[in-house]
């Protein structure tokens, strides 16, 4: 029945389409048509589209990306059929698809056509199966699902100019050849963009890294919040507010450190107090200073150690941590976990000391101690 049914819609539509070639027969006509055709092929695209958006709703965006993709070709090959048949061209093809011979030119544009517009929609699925599948992942972030779209983007494409220069019998040997001629000489000319290009690659993918985290790059004091990653450099910006970019390959030969990647961070602040100072009370009023600022987490605790004799203190580090760590909540950290030990300190009577020196002179020698002066040797030596 439905066998049937697909029959009779086929065979209407060729006679309708058999029909308006025979009432059209000026040149004006067939053009007015053809645009006619051509436009209507054109909104009927912007309506699959627009209902893609609405069967979202109901279906999987894959299956609403496939559906409308196959709306859109079925559209286009329906006009391809109506101006074939307006313009009596219908016998030629149907003798050239039956022998198929790629040595046409009729043949050779059917065959480009259809891998250009299924290599549209083959990357359509593929942005929209990355979208779904990598959406909802935290370990993939939205940058790096670009990268591997424009990738798979590229890889398709290239696929698709290689079956397009096969169809048209381009000797594939010697544009290889000669490609690979231009790419030594544009590698020799370019090593320093192609090694940036290809560190970028490696960055997007390793993740040392990530958009918002504060990093410090190098010893160069290369320090501050990543704003952007792209395929050439990396944009920081400063705790003075100045923005760097820093080429890939330099960040990829250098040590990174990344203070934002676990989310937290543990500073240590040296402190010093005299050596009369009981040193079990010092270290519990430490803690206690610490407790009220805001930015010290309790979890993991703060910790005091000792770490050494100092020349005029015995020295210990105050070691506490902060959460979502940046260049301006370390340093508002450390500013309050001084000013707070401090004032604690001054209540509680013990004395931060600080390095002294005692400056006085000789007195001139009486005539007795001028006599027990060594006299000087013979040869003029002391």
């Amino acid at each position: 029945m439905l066998g049937e049914a697909v029959d009779v819609s086929s065979l209407t539509l060729v006679m309708g389409v058999t029909g308006l070639a025979e009432q059209v027969g000026s040149p004006e006509g067939k053009v007015a048509v053809t645009l006619l055709a051509v436009l209507g092929a054109v909104l009927a695209t912007w309506f699959a589209r627009q209902a893609q958006t609405r069967l979202k709703g109901f279906a999987s965006p894959a299956v609403a990306d496939v559906v409308a993709s196959m709306v859109v070709i079925g559209v286009f090959a329906s006009a391809i059929a109506v101006i074939v048949e307006l313009w009596g061209l219908s016998n030629e093809v149907l003798t050239e698809v039956q022998s198929f011979s790629l040595g046409s030119v009729i043949p050779q544009l059917i065959v480009t056509t259809l891998v250009v517009v299924g290599a549209q929609v083959f990357i359509g699925i593929i942005r929209r199966l990355l979208d779904d599948l990598m959406g909802s992942s935290n370990a993939v972030t939205r940058h790096q699902r670009q990268v591997t779209y424009r990738m798979s983007q590229l890889l398709v494409w290239t696929f698709a100019l290689f079956v397009v220069l096969g169809v048209w019998q381009v000797n594939l040997g010697g544009l290889l050849v000669g490609a690979g001629f231009l790419g030594i000489v544009v590698g020799m000319a370019a090593r320093q963009t192609l090694g940036s290009l290809l560190a970028g690659f490696v960055l997007m993918f390793s993740r040392p890294f990530e958009i918002g985290d504060w990093v410090q790059i190098g010893q160069d004091d290369q320090e501050g919040i990543v704003t952007d990653i792209t395929m050439m450099n990396t944009r920081i910006e400063t705790v003075d507010g100045e923005y760097v970019m820093v080429p890939n390959d330099v960040i990829s030969s250098q040590s990174i450190i990344n203070r934002s990647r676990k989310g937290r961070l543990r500073i240590e602040i040296d402190v010093g107090v005299d050596y009369e100072t009981d040193l079990e009370r010092a270290k519990e009023l430490a803690l206690e200073a610490i407790e009220d600022v805001s930015v010290v987490r309790d979890a993991p605790t703060p910790q005091v150690v000792y770490k050494g004799f100092g020349d005029s203190a015995i020295l210990f580090g105050v070691r506490f941590w902060i959460e979502r760590p940046s260049a301006r909540r370390y340093h508002r950290a450390r500013t309050d976990v001084i000013g707070a030990i401090k004032r604690t300190f001054e209540t509680e009577g013990i004395s931060i000391p600080f390095p002294q020196r005692t400056v006085g002179r000789r007195e001139a020698m009486s005539d007795d101690d001028a006599d027990l002066r060594p006299e000087p040797s013979a040869g003029g030596g002391e």
